[in-house]
């Protein structure tokens, strides 16, 4: 893309006295000519580029403007490379590695090796990438987009206008307005297959201030109460922190504010016999009769 283009020719031309036309054009795999374009776009932005001819000559930025050897402290810099990595674990394209190349290029300071590393990918890297990739393009197209969505009721098929991707936690995310429901929506990038973009284009929906940021309204929160086994004491330091839980004689009580069922009670499953829904009776009841539903199974 263009804009990564003339970033990485900026930083260049910041980071080095001087360069030429045809060293751009090798490292940019594009013609002189576009370079030269590139150039005069700088320029117009205000960026004070000189050009001279002959064996000494090249591209530059006067000295003056050179003063702030870059455009982001060093700390900025390398916190910007671990970003780009972390979105370079599920891009199926090089275009976040080109752009961290092109911050390394001629800095000492900013370096590639892996000191802070980010991985965002998953069990299903490949198709993720693709979806990640296909979602880019119809949002950049404002374009719809058709796919198959797998839920707790089925299966379904569904047509969103796609506004912006979103990683929560350990899960990626679509959100955008949602035409069966008329409303926005969110799902989940794991349990959509098949999608592809269709050929009606779309003219954004306001966003709601509350749902511009997080992408989706928050429920009302309910309590829940459950008493873990001491044995499990590092998978909720793990997953709430050190000071989550009260300890007592008889285990680790957690008090715990969810507004997914199904995803609380398949937590709290997970933890087998070490873990036991106290309050409130309601959750408590329930929980019993899905445990027994499950004993039942093994009869």
């Amino acid at each position: 893309m263009k804009i990564d283009r003339l970033i990485g020719i900026l930083t260049i031309l910041l980071q080095n006295e001087k360069t030429t036309a045809p060293e751009l054009a090798r490292h940019f795999e594009v013609s002189r000519r576009t370079i030269l374009r590139d150039i005069d776009a700088l320029a117009m932005a205000g960026i004070p580029i000189t050009a001279t001819r002959g064996a000494d000559g090249g591209i530059a930025i006067i000295d003056g403007y050179k003063i702030n050897k870059g455009i982001l402290t060093s700390d900025e810099l390398q916190n910007l490379v671990a970003a780009l990595k972390s979105l370079d674990s599920v891009s199926s394209q090089s275009n976040f590695t080109n752009i961290m190349a092109k911050l390394a290029t001629g800095n000492s300071i900013v370096s590639l090796a892996d000191s802070i590393v980010i991985d965002l990918s998953s069990h299903y890297k490949d198709s993720l990438s693709e979806k990640i990739e296909l979602f880019k393009r119809a949002i950049y197209e404002h374009k719809t987009v058709r796919f198959d969505y797998y839920y707790s009721k089925g299966e379904i098929t569904r047509e969103i206008e796609p506004y912006f991707i979103q990683f929560i936690w350990s899960t990626w995310y679509v959100f955008g307005w949602c035409n069966l429901r008329n409303d926005f929506r969110q799902f989940k990038l794991n349990r959509l297959w098949n999608p592809s973009i269709t050929d009606i284009t779309f003219i954004a929906h306001p966003i709601p201030n509350d749902r511009a940021s997080s992408g989706y309204a928050t429920p009302e929160p309910y309590n829940i109460k459950i008493l873990f086994d001491k044995s499990v004491r590092f998978r909720l330091i793990e997953e709430y922190g050190l000071n989550s839980y009260e300890e007592t004689d008889t285990g680790l009580l957690l008090s715990l504010d969810y507004t997914n069922k199904e995803y609380i009670f398949s937590w709290i499953l997970a933890f087998g016999d070490k873990a036991e829904v106290l309050e409130p009776k309601e959750s408590r009841d329930e929980f019993a009769r899905l445990a027994k539903n499950i004993s039942e199974r093994y009869e």
